[in-house]
């Protein structure tokens, strides 16, 4: 179906997607999505949009990125309803990208499970001790903590902790010093975050973030 699909038809006339290998990229992400998800998985013609943003990104293609005001030095927050398949995309984003910008997928739900288990160490493993070895250095290690939002706030020792806020903001400080790159997805608005971890977060993820939106319904089978 993608061979046959123009980008006056996804949209995408307005960039430079002649240059662009939106088609082969798709191609690659339906299959390894088969081969991940099942033979019921498939790429909606209007989402090309989104997940030509994203392959802009991961792929590094300096020409487009400037045309969608899209910056290599943050991450990415990518929102939409519940089912859209923000989870999917940037699962198989690992797939396809430079090795330099791979990520780790961790759901924020595991995060809280781990922090009722384990404590406050938690939010430094996921933040200040968010390192790994490379040729020799330690280089900032990028997540993509998904679902943002579906965590609770846990109780320790009798004491209420907003545990993703506190990590988002230690690791806006990391992104700050050292460039640590943040990947979320999230079926939150702007307000629904600010509401749950507080006007700091909100502001702090508009300055180290893209924000990259579905509008589409649940596509689940």
């Amino acid at each position: 179906m993608y061979q046959g699909t123009t980008f006056s038809e996804t949209g995408l006339t307005s960039f430079q997607s002649e240059k662009f290998p939106f088609q082969e990229a798709l191609s690659i992400l339906e299959h390894s999505g088969k081969r991940l998800y099942g033979d019921h998985f498939q790429i909606h013609e209007q989402d090309h949009l989104v997940i030509f943003k994203l392959l802009v990104y991961f792929l590094r293609d300096k020409e487009n990125a400037s045309s969608l005001s899209i910056s290599f030095r943050k991450g990415i927050l990518l929102t939409g309803p519940i089912g859209c398949g923000k989870t999917s995309l940037m699962n198989l984003m690992r797939y396809i990208s430079a090795a330099y910008t791979h990520h780790v997928m961790k759901p924020c739900r595991q995060i809280t499970f781990e922090f009722h288990r384990d404590g406050f160490p938690v939010i430094d493993k996921y933040s200040e001790h968010s390192y790994e070895p490379k040729d020799g250095q330690l280089v900032p290690k990028t997540y993509c903590f998904d679902d943002l939002g579906a965590e609770s706030t846990i109780k320790y020792f009798g004491n209420d902790t907003n545990v993703m806020a506190e990590i988002l903001l230690s690791r806006y400080d990391q992104f700050v010093s050292q460039g640590m790159l943040t990947h979320i997805t999230t079926n939150l608005t702007s307000n629904q975050i600010e509401e749950a971890y507080g006007p700091r977060v909100r502001s702090r993820l508009r300055e180290q973030c893209n924000l990259i939106s579905f509008s589409s319904a649940d596509k689940r089978v």
